[in-house]
């Protein structure tokens, strides 16, 4: 057993058990447990920008990564055309980069805010480190290896499929440089850091509130003031 097979056979089968076991437990039974344990949320410029930045930046960089996993076929006829390569590329690397920014911007704020600091858990420490390294070095990918979007079909695409069917191809991802190898070792360190962190609340994302009807709120005593609109 050498550590290609340790690290993209075993460790990925690993990570991915504690990442579905302990996240449908803390759903089921522990539902309240789920929270990103609000620090300020959307209080000033800083963090609106840093926390816009990120999220929007690392979904859509994920969504990118989900579509060339799901219709390899589509994204390889796509980038048959030189300038919708190019510009898929470019779009990349920008969101990438809108991320990056993000993170940094988040922090900065968590360092050198003292009411952020007094929240601040050491898991949200790992979890930032974390999230700096994926994001560091799926940018520096993205620069220094170019035309992800084209060899991620023929490399990522096949491997992942083949440990979702218990037939793990180590031989598609052990050529690979060690920066791509660190990005996705550093993925699976996610999951596995995932449903124990703050990381966990994205499932709490309140999309019933887009559908609920609406809310009547009745006074049981007059409160208003000459600050009450």
């Amino acid at each position: 057993m050498d550590w290609n097979t340790i690290f993209f056979v075993i460790w990925p089968y690993i990570s991915l058990t504690i990442f579905v076991v302990v996240t449908v437990y803390r759903s089921i039974i522990r539902p309240f447990s789920i929270s990103s344990l609000s620090s300020q949320l959307l209080e000033n410029k800083q963090l609106y920008w840093g926390s816009i930045s990120f999220h929007y930046g690392i979904v859509l960089v994920l969504l990118g990564h989900l579509l060339a996993l799901l219709i390899p076929r589509s994204v390889v006829l796509w980038n048959a055309v030189p300038l919708r390569l190019y510009l898929l590329e470019i779009t990349g690397l920008g969101l990438g980069l809108w991320s990056l920014a993000g993170l940094l911007i988040l922090v900065f704020r968590r360092v050198t805010v003292r009411r952020v600091q007094v929240v601040t858990t050491p898991m949200d420490v790992v979890v930032l480190a974390a999230l700096l390294v994926s994001v560091i070095s799926g940018v520096l990918v993205a620069t220094l290896y170019r035309f992800g979007s084209y060899w991620f079909t023929g490399v990522f695409s096949p491997y992942l499929l083949s440990l979702a069917t218990f037939t793990p191809r180590v031989d598609l991802v052990a050529p690979l440089p060690w920066l791509i190898k660190l990005h996705v070792i550093n993925n699976f360190v996610l999951a596995v850091i995932f449903p124990f962190s703050r990381l966990v609340h994205i499932f709490t994302y309140p999309i019933g509130y887009l559908i609920r009807p609406w809310q009547i709120v009745l006074w049981n005593r007059k409160i208003r003031t000459q600050n009450t609109q």
